[in-house]
């Protein structure tokens, strides 16, 4: 059994109302699931309806012998998560640095930029519940564990989370190839929130408005960006430079 995964309409049905930390639900094509459609839009919960194969794929992989799954699969968190509410009332540190994550989708880009922020000492990492890579035995294990001593906020919007920070007193810094400030800039004496995009596509240019600061990383090669937790670790140890805590 994989205590990951709740199986069944009724499991996940009663999951979903007992509030446990779902972070994903599938469905089964061709398989009617009006109330569990429902439930997940109610509760924010990303909703994914798989081909048979690809489902049979996880009901194989993870369900237990002999219990019929009925076209529901849901993914609980394997780490535990706090709003950001939570995360501020007990913020206790000076200038406290967090990083936000938009569109990183890939277990492994996850777990390589967790470990690069537990590595810095980071305060938090917030994740949005929708677009948002899950956080699995993958990610952990690219992590090498970090994803065990970080704070992980999950927030239905980064827009929200974006402006509940700076009522906080946070300064967005968001990355952008188009950035007018670079990361070696003197920004950072103030608490601070970094905004790592996707690989390519960058930042949503909905975040992007929100952000106080745009930085980029100079380039010297014919390449014109990099990994997204090379990124990562590179500014965090900018900032911790800058501050003398090195």
């Amino acid at each position: 059994m994989n205590t990951d995964y709740i199986f069944g309409k009724n499991a996940v049905i009663e999951a979903i109302n007992s509030e446990l930390d779902i972070q994903k639900i599938y469905l089964c094509y061709g398989i009617k699931n009006d109330i569990i459609t429902k439930l997940a839009k109610e509760n924010k919960i990303p909703c994914s309806t798989l081909d048979k194969n690809k489902f049979k794929k996880i009901e194989n992989d993870f369900c237990i012998k002999n219990i019929n799954s009925q076209g529901v699969i849901a993914l609980k968190s394997i780490i535990k998560t706090i709003s950001i509410y939570d995360f501020l009332d007990n913020l206790n540190t000076k200038n406290p640095i967090v990083v936000i994550l938009d569109n990183i989708t890939d277990p492994h880009n996850l777990g390589a930029i967790a470990r690069s922020c537990e590595c810095a000492g980071i305060d938090g990492l917030i994740l949005p519940n929708n677009k948002s890579a899950i956080i699995n035995h993958t990610s952990i294990k690219t992590s090498a564990g970090a994803l065990n001593h970080i704070k992980i906020v999950k927030v239905n919007n980064l827009i929200n989370a974006c402006e509940k920070l700076k009522e906080n007193g946070f300064w967005i810094i968001g990355t952008a190839i188009d950035g007018t400030n670079t990361h070696t800039d003197k920004i950072y004496n103030s608490p601070i929130a970094i905004i790592i995009g996707a690989e390519g596509k960058g930042m949503s240019p909905s975040l992007k408005k929100h952000c106080d600061h745009l930085i980029k990383i100079k380039m010297y090669g014919k390449l014109n960006s990099l990994n997204a937790s090379v990124s990562t670790g590179i500014i965090l140890f900018e900032i911790i430079r800058q501050r003398g805590l090195n």
